[in-house]
């Protein structure tokens, strides 16, 4: 099955984003209006850790890693702010909004999620590289000029919201790409 482990934002943080895309949604004369495939909001998230493929076989060794990888970190605070695309804004194949606040909790308990899944026999594909926190908005099948909407990206800053709990995640693809939560570890409090 295909895993990642992610915290999940609040409904009124994904209202403000959804109305602050609003307008890059319904602008037919931009360039990529055709090209943007938008996300919906009930698979937005932040991905700490992506596992790929894991065997069923794996989930007794990861869940209770999981669990201790959370209760390992105090919950803090973010917003969702600001803009980008992958790979960049002139040829982008998904445009994203990022993160504000205590990105150092954020990247610390990314950290801590990865090494358990490791220790579990689930190690991310992904480790080793930069971590990006981000929020995936819209996806392209072929590369667009982004720039613009980037750029009016760059000027938000969504409301404030305290992370609570780290979730494991199953992802099915497909035409209609669907999220399941296979468990949820809340973070320490005080």
């Amino acid at each position: 099955m295909r895993l990642f482990v992610a915290l999940a934002p609040p409904e009124a943080a994904l209202d403000d984003l959804e109305a602050a895309c609003a307008p890059l949604r319904h602008c037919a004369e931009q360039p990529w209006a055709g090209e943007l495939r938008w996300t919906g909001r009930e698979l937005r998230h932040i991905t700490l850790a992506f596992l790929g493929e894991v065997g069923e076989d794996r989930l007794p060794a990861l869940l209770p890693r999981l669990e201790r990888a959370a209760r390992r970190h105090l919950a803090f605070g973010l917003s969702i702010a600001g803009g980008g695309a992958f790979p960049g804004p002139g040829r982008a194949t998904v445009l994203w909004s990022g993160l504000a606040g205590d990105r150092k909790a954020l990247r610390e308990l990314a950290m801590s999620v990865g090494a358990g899944a490791r220790r579990a026999g689930a190690p991310a594909p992904d480790e080793g590289r930069r971590y990006r926190p981000h929020v995936t908005l819209a996806r392209c099948r072929v590369p667009a000029d982004l720039r613009q909407a980037v750029a009016e990206l760059s000027r938000y800053a969504g409301p404030e919201w305290t992370a609570r709990e780290i979730r494991l995640i199953r992802s099915t693809l497909g035409s209609q790409p669907r999220h399941e939560t296979i468990g949820s570890w809340g973070l320490k409090t005080d």
